[in-house]
């Protein structure tokens, strides 16, 4: 009897949330039909997690490592300890990497930028391993910068023990850790996509090694889903994919983070653990098509347009026009641009001398008082420095308006 009352019960609820117009927090992972260990799908601009299967899981990643090595090598390059046209030379260590590779030889030289298209579109072991020795001073060091970089992004469930994706087995190193959750790979992807060099490599289609010698490897990436036109005008790949990474090994199975844009809106798909290469690609489309349709991109900002002004209390000019640094287009549930609201965070009380394009705070967008994304705002205009003369005709004006009002 008393079953049968809460079974009732749980009907009359049900009910109830049908009529109400509930929706469901997330999608199950059935419904999707993936075949992957691990997946995740993400919205870039404010990391919100649209749809999740095992993501916390660690898991063996592959060449899914090489987007660290490519982030750490341009994140040099635009701190100024690199340079792309940096000369790099093989080591023995290197030339011994096999899996992917373009034959590095013992004492070849090729620069940075050259090494950094192998690791992007050939997904090369050897010259992942000799960027690294380069930039560290050894592939060892710079798995220490790399699990670094990796807990100030949020990765908690990720260790690196090499630079390549390479198994720890394969290298002689037998039991040591080498896994990353979809989750974390996310993180990494996001990071990625902030760094347009970064996508500018991973997005190529193809690259010539060696061009000026015979012994040169033509480089095709091994991302079928990238979004290009092919020379009889047939468009192939994923609308909008430009990005990021491949992996494959025997024990990490087919893996792949992309990326992809439509009308401003950017998402991230990480997919770990596919049975084939077909697999990876058909779970990828799958969860990209399902994002497309479940979230609209809604325009915050645009570069340069104004977003008002900013008081300067003494500066020649009291208030100056203020503007986004970039474009903020964020991803949110259709139906649900209503509930964003945005504000402008001061970095702190101005005055003058401004520049030009100085920053001067960040433009702040929330979802029911949440914080979901932020761009930089900044002065459209210089201001110079009033003169003692013209801020006390300002204050005497200001007093005299509270003296007689409506003067």
């Amino acid at each position: 009897m008393q079953s049968n009352r809460w079974r009732v019960l749980a009907a009359i609820l049900l009910v109830f949330l049908c009529l109400s117009g509930q929706k469901p927090m997330a999608v199950d992972a059935q419904e999707l039909k993936l075949t992957a260990q691990a997946a995740v799908l993400m919205e870039a601009c404010s990391g919100e997690v649209i749809y999740e299967l095992n993501m916390h899981e660690p898991l063996p990643m592959a060449s899914l490592t090489k987007i660290m090595t490519l982030i750490l090598a341009i994140e040099a390059v635009e701190e100024g300890t690199a340079r792309l046209d940096d000369v790099i030379t093989t080591s023995e260590y290197a030339n011994k990497m096999g899996g992917s590779q373009i034959w590095l030889e013992i004492g070849e030289q090729m620069t940075l930028e050259e090494m950094l298209y192998a690791i992007a579109v050939g997904s090369a072991n050897d010259a992942a391993v000799a960027v690294a020795e380069y930039l560290a001073g050894s592939e060892a060091a710079f798995v220490d910068r790399m699990n670094q970089r990796a807990q100030e992004l949020g990765m908690q469930n990720t260790v690196f023990s090499n630079a390549s994706g390479l198994p720890p087995k394969t290298l002689g190193m037998e039991g040591v850790e080498h896994r990353a959750s979809a989750y974390d790979l996310a993180l990494l992807a996001r990071e990625a996509v902030s760094l347009p060099l970064l996508m500018k490599m991973v997005s190529a289609h193809e690259y010539t090694m060696r061009a000026e010698t015979t012994g040169k490897p033509h480089l095709y990436t091994l991302n079928e889903l990238l979004d290009r036109v092919l020379e009889s005008g047939r468009r192939y790949g994923y609308p909008g994919l430009d990005g990021i990474k491949t992996g494959m090994t025997s024990e990490a199975g087919y893996c792949l983070a992309s990326t992809a844009t439509r009308e401003g809106m950017r998402l991230i798909s990480v997919v770990l653990g596919n049975p084939t290469k077909e697999a990876r690609k058909k779970d990828t489309v799958t969860l990209l098509d399902y994002g497309f349709r479940l979230y609209e991109p809604v325009v915050m900002a645009r570069k340069g347009d104004s977003l008002g002004e900013a008081m300067i209390p003494r500066g020649k000019e009291e208030k100056v026009s203020v503007s986004a640094v970039n474009d903020l287009v964020i991803g949110v549930p259709r139906g649900q641009a209503g509930e964003l609201t945005r504000g402008i965070d001061w970095r702190k009380e101005l005055s003058a001398p401004l520049k030009k394009g100085q920053v001067v705070g960040d433009l702040v967008v929330k979802r029911n008082g949440r914080e979901l994304a932020r761009v930089e705002v900044v002065t459209d205009a210089a201001v110079e420095q009033a003169s003692t003369w013209q801020i006390l005709m300002r204050m005497s004006k200001r007093l005299l308006r509270s003296i007689v009002p409506g003067l």
